[in-house]
């Protein structure tokens, strides 16, 4: 098999190519201009091409901290700390200011300082979109859980608004936590939310504006029968949480809407009737329940289209429509969801496909990526989705810093194509932030090659990019050897085979000693039938020890006559990654040491050992986000 090694120094990649066996009446020459080429060979493949070496050099650092407490657990919820796979979210780095503050986004949304989580309430008034979310005020660690606010007229663009609600009652004084709004017929808007009372109990409680006509919503009112719910019998006290908003029920002026649960070790969806929000009743049975899935949080439940490209508001219901359930499982902080069908007379939902649901099957994003909350926006008639994007390093390195976690919206449909997907993918003002025209490139890509894609600037961008195999190789090869592949235990982008690894490289370093592969990895069985599988590598995102790097990914559909998509949103430390017009969805969080600061190179590449590939990409350098204080002249 012929090596090949990767230069640097120039854009397009040369290769010196080194037979196994030489031909006899060169064998002695070649065979000393070998042994020099291989030493050569080995110097700079150990340099410069960690695609085929996936070992990190040795970092003399011994600073280390005690392991961080659990945080959130013993008051009910899910723990807010990161804990590195490998057991070393104590371990610090020796992080620079220049560092850190590489690592603040330019266009996702996220607090002027401290911590938030959860995105809250979602909707749309008189003109602006609003954000709430779970903050706290006094540091960039979880704890105070009071609901920040913000206000956009595009969803990219961000005001930040007063506080709306503080943990100040009885009720609520241990965390004002996850809640929907329900935007009635009148235009009233009704703000089901979770609060933690004085002796842990969850309970639901009611808020609602104090003036309708304020179009930025800033004084806001709690029910003074506060709490509306508390756990019924049966459920833990801890184990009642995150109501989503409400949906019309069978009879006139009746509303639904799910709580989540859990009875031992099954997930389930709670549901209660109201008329007026005040007072509610539970009813028989559950909307739906999956053993052995654990609490589940952060309950979404809301229709989607089967014929149109339009979201729905939450009360649609009707032919052409299918109803998707979504769970965030507390006990791997995993989101999942399946698409069923609802019986609105017998209040149950049924997956349509067992062996996909709820918890069980599909997630909404397969990297770090939870408690999402959707909405429907009827300004553009869309469902858009928000999700909290925590932190994968120390929280030291947080502090120092002085914030942690950020979000974006996202837009979602079902997959009309497969029938089992729902489509991700980013709110299209997203490409208000594109700069000029796109720089246009097509690469053909030999097994074992990558090229630099040349850009101003890597550390924020918009990228497509589509990938044509050789249908003569992916028509003839059996690769049996990976049936049964898998992202998270294939070793990365340096796990070679006939079929792959081949995409794109994201905040890499010129000598390629710290970078984020994300890629397509096709498996091919004894049958001939192809599996595509979709996977973004963090083993070499970073030479600071402590910062989370897995690999994460799963398989995607790729239908007959579709090339192999993907589209990356690189903003500093996130990158967003969606397949095949977001079947599959993959969030990363990356801390490098050296990639930052202007230094951070794109690229793209076919580790395949039997394949070439032809990439077709886009690239948009993307300008920063004006997410800033609203004037307090005009509060």
């Amino acid at each position: 098999m012929a090596t090949q090694c990767y230069d640097p120094e120039n854009s397009a990649s040369h290769y010196t190519l080194l037979p196994d066996q030489p031909d006899s009446g060169h064998r002695k020459s070649l065979k000393i201009i070998s042994g020099i080429f291989l030493s050569v060979f080995l110097l700079l493949c150990v340099a410069f091409f960690p695609i085929l070496n996936n070992q990190s050099p040795d970092l003399q650092i011994d600073s280390r901290s005690p392991a961080p407490p659990s945080r959130g657990v013993s008051q009910g919820v899910s723990d807010k700390t990161f804990r590195d796979v490998a057991g070393a979210s104590h371990v610090s780095y020796a992080w620079s200011n220049a560092m850190l503050s590489w690592q603040r986004t330019a266009y996702h949304f996220q607090p002027q300082k401290n911590w938030m989580n959860d995105p809250n309430g979602p909707l749309y008034h008189k003109g602006w979109y609003h954000l709430f979310y779970q903050y706290n005020p006094d540091s960039a660690i979880w704890g105070n859980i009071t609901w920040g606010h913000a206000v956009s007229k595009d969803l990219i663009h961000w005001l930040y608004l007063p506080f709306v609600m503080v943990p100040d009652q009885w009720y609520d004084i241990n965390g004002v936590w996850t809640g929907s709004a329900t935007i009635l017929p009148d235009g009233q808007i009704m703000m089901l939310y979770t609060g933690d009372t004085d002796d842990y109990v969850q309970v639901q409680n009611l808020a609602y504006p104090a003036n309708l006509s304020d179009p930025l919503l800033l004084d806001w009112v709690k029910y003074k029968g506060n709490p509306v719910l508390v756990p019924p019998p049966g459920i833990g006290v801890k184990d009642f949480r995150d109501p989503t908003t409400a949906w019309t029920g069978p009879q006139n002026g009746q509303w639904l809407l799910t709580i989540g649960s859990k009875i031992g070790k099954t997930g389930v969806a709670l549901v209660y009737e109201t008329s007026n929000f005040t007072s509610f009743k539970l009813l028989d049975g559950v909307l739906h329940a999956v053993p052995g899935t654990g609490m589940w949080e952060c309950v979404d439940f809301y229709p989607v289209s089967t014929k149109k490209t339009n979201g729905l508001d939450t009360s649609y219901n009707g032919p052409g429509v299918k109803h998707v359930l979504k769970a965030s499982l507390d006990d791997n902080k995993q989101d999942h969801y399946a698409i069923g069908t609802y019986d609105l007379a017998k209040n149950k939902w049924t997956p349509d496909n067992p062996e996909l649901d709820c918890g069980i099957g599909l997630r909404l994003d397969y990297g770090k990526y939870y408690a999402p909350k959707t909405f429907y926006d009827p300004k553009k008639e869309r469902r858009v989705l928000w999700g909290w994007i925590g932190e994968t390093d120390s929280e030291s390195a947080d502090l120092q810093k002085g914030w942690a976690s950020v979000s974006i919206p996202r837009t979602v449909l079902y997959d009309k194509k497969t029938g089992t997907h729902l489509l991700q993918w980013p709110v299209e003002e997203i490409e208000s932030l594109r700069v000029g025209d796109p720089i246009v490139k097509q690469v053909d890509l030999q097994p074992g090659s990558i090229e630099l894609l040349r850009v101003d600037s890597a550390a924020e961008l918009d990228i497509e990019v589509s990938f044509e195999v050789d249908k003569v190789a992916l028509q003839g090869i059996i690769e049996a050897d990976h049936v049964g592949f898998s992202c998270s235990t294939s070793g990365g982008a340096a796990s070679r085979g006939i079929l792959g690894p081949f995409g794109v490289i994201v905040i890499a370093d010129q000598t390629l000693s710290e970078l984020t592969p994300v890629y397509f990895y096709i498996s091919k069985g004894a049958d001939g039938r192809a599996e595509t599988h979709f996977c973004a590598d963090q083993t070499r995102s970073s030479e600071a020890p402590g910062v989370g790097k897995q690999v994460y990914g799963s398989s995607v559909p790729v239908l007959d006559g579709e090339k192999h998509s993907m589209r990356l949103l690189v903003d500093h430390s996130i990158v967003e990654s969606f397949a095949q017009g977001g079947r599959t969805v993959i969030t990363s969080r990356i801390y490098p040491t050296k990639a930052v600061n202007g230094a951070a190179r794109l690229f793209v590449f076919n580790n395949a050992t039997g394949a070439s590939v032809t990439a077709s990409v886009k690239i948009w350098p993307l300008e920063s986000a004006n997410i800033r204080s609203f004037p307090l002249q005009d509060l």
